[in-house]
């Protein structure tokens, strides 16, 4: 078993307005690219499930399969479990885990997840070797993240242009890579993975509906949550700094011409016999 490494800091924590947007995610919205491959029967492991609800789509779609949904953070998997109850799940099971030292042995599942999860972790190229150890020959390394720097919207807005360049130096600051999306082949291939499959796939918020929820969480989530308190305490910002970028996101989904795009790369790896 490899040793443990450090993992970066997840940026964001794990505020109220975190779990609005991670409970928000699901299989269709967030995994689609791997879902015709999925089989009744089969062993998922999902790195980095958050709240659970991708998790418990997946086990909804191996009825006769088995679900292990793990993170880093045991606070969240109470969470996790409690979603799985509430949809009659008796196909999934939680634990704590670091995705750079997995404890489960070689070959033990069919499909291997992650999402959003890469960005975030101190050595993305490690990950992927571990992920790739647990997943049977023939089974499926996949994997999901966003990229900060692709991320685009409409109208131009300056307090905008400031929160994409105050996030991206945060996560920096903390050891992750807010520009992973672009770089999932790349760690793939230097991880010894050979049958790699990159796509990508986007989020559009472009309805007074989708513009309130989106924005409205990003200005929370700037002034509220553990991604605030690092950007302060690290010296990116001072508060009344967050305070603008708040405001600039709240104004940008007042806007009835608002659109925002978030682009992901995604990587479907087929691990060799």
């Amino acid at each position: 078993m490899p040793r443990a490494r450090e993992t970066a800091v997840y940026t964001h924590g794990h505020h109220e307005s975190v779990l609005r947007s991670h409970t928000w995610r699901t299989a269709a919205n967030s995994a689609a690219y791997l879902l015709g491959s999925l089989k009744p029967h089969m062993k998922i492991l999902d790195i980095g499930c958050g709240p659970g609800t991708i998790t418990a789509d997946l086990a909804a779609l191996v009825p006769d399969g088995q679900v292990t949904g793990v993170d880093h953070a045991p606070e969240i998997l109470d969470r996790a479990r409690a979603t799985a109850a509430e949809r009659g799940l008796t196909n999934v099971d939680f634990a704590v885990a670091d995705v750079h030292a997995l404890d489960f042995p070689d070959d033990s599942f069919c499909v291997v997840h992650a999402h959003q999860v890469l960005q975030h972790v101190g050595d993305p190229v490690q990950a992927l070797r571990e992920m790739k150890r647990v997943t049977k020959p023939t089974g499926f390394i996949a994997v999901r993240d966003s990229d900060y720097a692709a991320m685009t919207w409409y109208p131009a807005s300056a307090g905008m242009d400031d929160w994409l360049d105050l996030y991206r130096r945060v996560a920096r600051s903390h050891g992750g890579e807010p520009d992973a999306g672009r770089r999932l082949k790349s760690w793939a291939l230097r991880a010894g993975l050979t049958d790699v499959t990159a796509t990508s796939s986007t989020w559009t918020f472009a309805t007074a509906e989708e513009r309130a929820w989106w924005s409205g969480l990003w200005a929370d989530r700037t002034v509220a949550s553990a991604y605030a308190e690092r950007a302060v305490g690290g010296g990116h910002a001072s508060a009344g700094e967050l305070r603008a970028v708040a405001a600039a996101w709240r104004e940008w989904g007042a806007r009835d011409d608002g659109w925002f795009c978030v682009l992901h790369g995604e990587i479907l790896c087929r691990k060799e016999v």
